[in-house]
């Protein structure tokens, strides 16, 4: 395999094991902070039915997905960018004064 096909993999197994579920941790850390403040709400984070505790859990997993839907990305950018090329030169070297 060349280095162009094996970037295309690295990069949609990136995708399905870091973007897919960041994706779905960034739709439940909206839904947890949204339900956290809409009043009279039946919230239950491990016990406890403070809406603080939904909304601090909301913003941790918002973030958490952040990282992981920028793993993806970076993978697809360092995987498949097109690298410099070496100049070689075939001119002779000045001669040293």
């Amino acid at each position: 395999m060349d280095s162009k096909t094996k970037g295309i993999v690295a990069t949609i197994a990136a995708v399905v094991l870091c973007g897919c579920p960041g994706l779905f941790m960034c739709f439940f850390g909206a839904m947890s902070v949204f339900v956290s403040m809409v009043p009279g709400a039946d919230i239950n984070v491990g016990g406890s039915s403070d809406p603080a505790a939904a909304t601090a859990m909301g913003f941790v997993f918002l973030c958490l997905s952040l990282i992981f839907i920028v793993i993806p990305i970076a993978v697809g950018f360092f995987t498949l960018r097109k690298k410099p090329e070496d100049i070689v030169s075939n001119e002779p070297l000045p001669p040293v004064s």
